[in-house]
């Protein structure tokens, strides 16, 4: 068993075989896991907010959806990966209080999911929404998604 790199809010990592990326308390954030299967790397995302436009802050570019997945597959690029071999799963987006509207959750599915499609990245698999929170295990060696839920259980994706 490899190392457990922690990945925290607003963050991003990049592990190779045998080490797992871990996310803990997505609520609606939403964890974005890509995966190269030839190269054994896989990195993670853990984005706080759709959508950089309105940023009150010093950018940090991990924080949002419309920068944080460009700069993640850059980085795994740069590590040897093939952007054509690269493919996503995703995580999180619950509606953890009631909101009148889109739930922040819902808005970063769909910018996370939107920006996977703008730069060509096929997401395989997704465990989103609902009202729970999610702590994420994604490991380089297999590309397998844990997904953990005290209210659900375990899911692998």
């Amino acid at each position: 068993m490899g190392e457990r790199i922690i990945v925290g809010i607003s963050d991003q990592k990049i592990a190779s075989n045998p080490d797992v990326l871990v996310s803990y308390a997505l609520g609606s954030c939403v964890g974005i896991c890509i995966y190269d299967n030839v190269m054994r790397i896989a990195g993670l995302a853990h984005i706080l907010l759709p959508d950089s436009a309105n940023r009150q802050d010093n950018i940090n570019v991990y924080k949002y959806a419309d920068t944080a997945i460009e700069r993640l597959i850059i980085s795994m690029e740069r590590k040897g990966c093939v952007r054509y071999r690269l493919t996503a799963k995703i995580s999180g987006g619950a509606n953890m209080f009631s909101s009148i509207g889109k739930s922040v959750g819902e808005k970063n599915i769909e910018a996370v999911k939107k920006e996977l499609v703008r730069l060509r990245i096929r997401m395989i698999a997704e465990d989103t929404g609902g009202n729970f929170g999610r702590t994420l295990e994604f490991n380089s060696v297999s590309g397998m998604l844990l997904v953990k839920s005290i209210q659900r259980g375990n899911v692998i994706i």
